[in-house]
């Protein structure tokens, strides 16, 4: 049998390190990640599944990955858990027994599209909503998905089986499925067909690792929806009825209970940036609101009469477009949870008015229900309590799904899956097929490494929940009385009071994982929003403890935003991340990304982060266009410090842009410092204040009211976060701030009769996140870049409110590595559309995208959006790509020397002045390791005390000799070089504090070593 296994011995991780290499994870806090899905347990039965953290974590590229899986894990008798979206709640990706979790979300090509048999084949990893974007472009669509879409994958609807949107033309997730493949066991791999699939069906990962699907497929047809409301279920259930009895052609049908539209009516604004986002939203009758779906060339004539007929109202146009909308939102309402108790449960279509009056009846808390209706004349009613889980009546309210289960089985329904949690409903679930199931699980896999548990039940967890149903009526009698009210949040452990809301209303739908850079760009779960909010709740309970690691992922985030764009729930969880730095860094102390500390101090000495001169600032102005600039001007062009010192390219065509198209504009000269954006994300907000008062002040004086920017951030920060900092602060604050593409778009009609060389070239526009979802700016730069003769402009896959970042600067500055797999996602997307150039709007955006190109070798052309529209006028504007390369260099070295391990290796170099600069008491009882038996051991756990209190003493004795063993390691300008004396030593002593406790385990054997060889 599969063996508990909490750990891997040392020699199985170096054997299944050598098979995937960093593919596979180790890490306990790592692992601890993958413990959970998407429900919310209460703690008592969280107690009686134990210990479920996996061993490893192997994330998974091909079948013949998973054959050498499954061969380690029965050469060890390890089980192994298959996990993909993780968006199901019945404990199906839950390690009860540990092992190896099989990541299988790499899996995820669209293999082949068969037109003339309306099928496509993918790999089994793929995200519903990804796969009907590709097929959309193919003029095809998927038959039916689930609700889940924007996180549930193909192999896990599968695995499940479920319905969906589409259900009741398409029937179950089955039904829409011809073939699968799948590696089984004992190592083979096997293809399922027709009667063969259901031993797969539902089998939630316990006979196999589905590797690829076949599903049939549709043409594609806009659709259109009514929506229409019932005073009462059994209205409802009689429109239900009778839409099926006379066979409306309709493709999904799904609908809600009145607590529901009720809470949706009271769901808050988004917010963007802190400040409230008005929403057309109309408000919805609280009543059950049925929404009837169908192709828009099919004849639904006579579905307004039956709604009419059986006591319904046809709802507005308003109302049917926003409910429509919601299609994949449906946990939206868990922001007023906090918490859900779910029941999810099927039923016969013709028992919806009794099952809705019995849970009304017997269930005094709130439920909310959302159906969906398929094809066969059943329905899946989804109910949620509100409740929360940091209540211990959690635990007694729970109790309140199974009176709803008990509801669904006596007419005649059942639960919706059994899982882990209702392993004893596992024949009601499955019927025949669960012979079939369980035959196949005992001839390829006897020793049960498959998901272990999973179908079969945790046994004191299986007799608790049989207790509970024995005991339904007692356990409904106290879990009527266990309702909490309405939740409210303090701060806790420091954290915000908001920020403790958001992480327990996260309802870790995974709707933010796969297209978060920082997932996509390491490849683990911590990274994802869904594990940071984890994370906090973990922290929070006492569970994990906030290290200098954690901190580094919460800064490494790039506020790119599109995690806000794909939440379900609207959390802010780009400002979030913002609060949780100024926590981190300001308040606690903790360290930033090294770099920044160096950034830090050239921004106070020159007032820009690349380390030049300030006398240097707008040597990027040429001769011409000085009598251009005017001294004092309503508009300002602030070039910011990539433009001002390294891509010059774009200062200098942004200007020429703005006076041929007639501006009469001013800019500050040397008086410009950086914007201060890195300092804000960096959390060294004192250094942001300072230099945003200069900024402000020195603009007052120009008389300028609208500030235009090259670069997005500070467009952002001169548009958001001056006005509010300038709020908090009580700073008068009356400027406008636009991207000079947006002034020029007004301005098109007066620079079209300049262009004189037409481009020729495909191109593709990137979207840089700190203007387009931070400002909705999208197509200025769009139209800028039509119209310039010759262009044939073409859309990533990924653009406007979905496009992708580009890596920079946050994750370039933390982990250029990470960096660079995330500029490549982007310039991939470029080369599979044919583009030649892709244009950007940002300078660091292009810093990051061509430092991805040179790495990877690719073809595309990255350029500024300005240079390249000045060029075709005629101008000669130099290209700047090998400046920003070498640029860059500097940076690079920077950041690798300032990781703990190269940092150890620097000042073991720097021993022997380190020990001369020591106290002579000291230097001579260090020496006493050489002759004293045993001092050695002495000495291991006195460094980290000694060390923090002598270090700024001897810092600034061996500084000399550190910033010459820092000039062999580093490719520095003159100007930077000479400036390094005052640079280093404050930099140094902000991150020596924080960077010891991650040095001195790696220094104290080599320091021991070097005494008793060399002193």
């Amino acid at each position: 049998m599969a063996k508990n296994t909490a750990n891997l011995t040392s020699s199985q991780e170096e054997e299944l390190g050598g098979i995937f290499g960093d593919r596979v994870n180790f890490s306990k806090r790592e692992r601890h990640f993958y413990c959970h899905d998407v429900g919310a347990l209460p703690s008592m039965a969280k107690m009686m599944l134990g210990n479920t953290d996996p061993a490893a974590i192997v994330k998974l590229r091909t079948e013949d990955d998973i054959v050498k899986l499954m061969g380690f894990a029965r050469k060890h008798s390890i089980p192994v858990v298959p996990r993909a979206g993780a968006s199901s709640g019945y404990g199906g990706v839950i390690p009860t027994k540990g092992g190896i979790i099989a990541d299988v979300n790499l899996l995820n090509d669209i293999i082949s599209i068969d037109a003339e048999n309306m099928t496509v084949t993918v790999g089994a990893g793929i995200v519903w909503e990804r796969l009907e974007k590709k097929l959309n472009e193919k003029d095809f669509s998927v038959c039916a998905m689930p609700s889940s879409a924007p996180a549930a994958t193909v192999g896990g609807w599968l695995a499940q089986n479920g319905i969906g949107y589409g259900s009741y033309e398409y029937g179950w997730s089955q039904d829409t499925m011809v073939s699968a493949r799948a590696v089984l066991p004992n190592g083979e791999v096997r293809d399922f067909t027709g009667d063969e699939m259901d031993s797969l069906i539902g089998s939630m990962g316990t006979v196999g690792i589905i590797t690829q699907i076949t599903l049939k497929i549709r043409k594609l047809e806009d659709t259109a929806s009514i929506s229409a409301e019932f005073a009462d279920s059994e209205s409802l259930q009689k429109a239900l009825l009778a839409v099926a009895a006379e066979k409306v052609p309709l493709w999904s049908i799904s609908f809600i209970n009145p607590d529901w539209a009720g809470m949706k009516n009271e769901m808050p604004f988004s917010t963007h940036h802190g400040e409230p986002v008005v929403e057309d939203r109309p408000e919805l009758p609280k009543s059950y609101i049925c929404n009837f779906i169908y192709p828009e060339s099919r004849d639904v004539s006579a579905l307004e009469n039956i709604i009419t007929s059986n006591g319904g109202k046809v709802l507005s146009e308003d109302i049917s477009k926003h409910e429509a909308g919601e299609w994949f939102r449906s946990m939206k309402v868990k922001r007023l949870g906090p918490s859900f108790i779910p029941a999810e449960i099927i039923i016969p279509v013709d028992k919806v008015g009794k099952v809705f009056n019995e849970i009304k009846a017997k269930v005094d808390l709130p439920v909310l229900i959302e159906g969906m209706v398929e094809k066969e004349g059943n329905v899946i009613l989804l109910c949620f309590i509100p409740h929360s889980e940091r209540s211990f009546k959690f635990n007694l309210a729970f109790t309140l799904g199974i009176s709803i289960i008990k509801i669904a089985e006596e007419n005649g329904g059942r639960i919706y899956a059994s899982g882990l949690y209702f392993a004893k409903e596992a024949e009601k679930v499955y019927g025949d097929r669960l012979k079939k199931m369980l035959a196949l699980k005992q001839q390829v896999d006897p020793d049960d490494i498959m998901n272990p548990e999973t179908i079969s039940g945790k046994g004191i967890l299986k007799a608790g929940i049989s207790m509970s149903k024995a005991f339904e009526p007692i356990m409904r009698f106290v879990g009527n009385r266990s309702g909490v009210g309405e939740e409210t949040f303090k701060k806790q452990k420091d954290i915000p009071a908001d920020i403790v809301s958001h992480a327990y209303t996260c309802a870790q739908c995974g709707y933010c994982v796969e297209e978060c850079d920082q997932y996509y760009g390491r490849g683990w779960e911590s990274q994802s929003p869904r594990g940071k909010w984890f994370f906090i709740k973990e922290y929070l309970a006492g569970r994990d403890k906030m290290t200098q690691e954690q901190v580094d992922t919460f800064l490494a985030c790039t506020t790119c935003e599109l995690c806000d764009h794909r939440c379900q729930l609207d959390l802010p969880i780009n400002d979030s991340w913002m609060t949780m730095r100024e926590e981190l860094v300001v308040e606690r102390g903790m360290m930033t990304i090294p770099p920044f500390e160096i950034m830090a101090s050239s921004l106070l000495k020159e007032r820009n982060i690349w380390g030049e001169y300030l006398k240097n600032r707008e040597e990027w102005m040429p001769e011409d266009l000085k009598p251009k600039i005017k001294d004092k001007a309503e508009y300002a062009y602030f070039a910011g410090c990539t433009a001002s010192f390294v891509e010059k390219d774009i200062a200098e065509a942004s200007v020429r842009l703005l006076t041929d198209a007639g501006m009469e504009i001013t800019y500050l000269g040397k008086e410009e410092s950086c914007c201060g954006i890195p300092m804000l994300a960096a959390g060294k907000w004192d250094v942001f204040e300072k230099i945003m008062r200069m900024n402000i002040e020195n603009m007052r004086k120009k008389g300028v009211k609208t500030v235009i920017t090259s670069c997005p951030a500070c467009w952002l920060v001169w548009d958001t976060f001056y006005r509010q900092w300038a709020e908090k602060l009580g700073i008068e604050y009356d400027f406008e701030a636009k991207h000079y593409s947006q002034v020029l778009q007004d301005k098109l009609d007066v620079l079209s009769e300049k262009f004189v060389t037409p481009l020729d070239k495909v191109v593709t526009v990137h979207d840089a996140c700190h203007m387009g979802r931070a400002g909705g700016i999208y197509e200025p730069p769009r139209d800028l870049i039509k119209s310039v003769p010759g262009v044939e402009l073409r859309e990533m896959e990924h653009n406007r409110d979905e496009g992708h970042c580009c890596g920079s600067v946050l994750t370039l500055v933390a982990d250029p590595d990470v960096a660079n797999v995330v500029g490549n996602m982007r310039l991939k997307e470029a080369e599979d559309i044919g583009a030649d150039i892709m244009v950007a709007a940002c300078p660091c955006c292009q810093v990051q995208l061509r430092i991805a190109a040179e790495k990877s070798g690719s073809p595309v052309d990255v350029q500024d959006l300005s240079a390249t529209v000045a060029r075709s006028m005629g101008y000669d504007i130099p290209d700047t790509t090998n400046t920003a390369l070498t640029a860059w260099i500097t940076f690079d070295q920077m950041i690798h020397l300032l990781k703990p391990e190269n940092m150890t290796d620097l000042m073991v170099e720097l021993l022997p002045q380190m020990m001369a600069a020591m106290p002579a008491p000291l230097r001579g009882m260090m020496k006493m390791v050489k002759y004293v038996p045993g001092m050695d051991l002495m000495m291991k756990p006195m460094m980290p005390v000694m060390m923090p209190m002598l270090l700024p003493g001897i810092m600034p004795k061996v500084m000399p000799d550190m910033l010459e063993a820092v000039g062999r390691r580093v490719q520095m300008s003159d100007d930077l070089r000479e400036q390094m004396p005052d640079l280093m030593p404050e930099a140094m002593g902000n991150l020596m504090p924080n960077m010891l406790p991650q040095i001195i385990p790696l220094l104290t054997p080599r320091m021991i070593k070097y005494i008793k060889e060399a002193m």
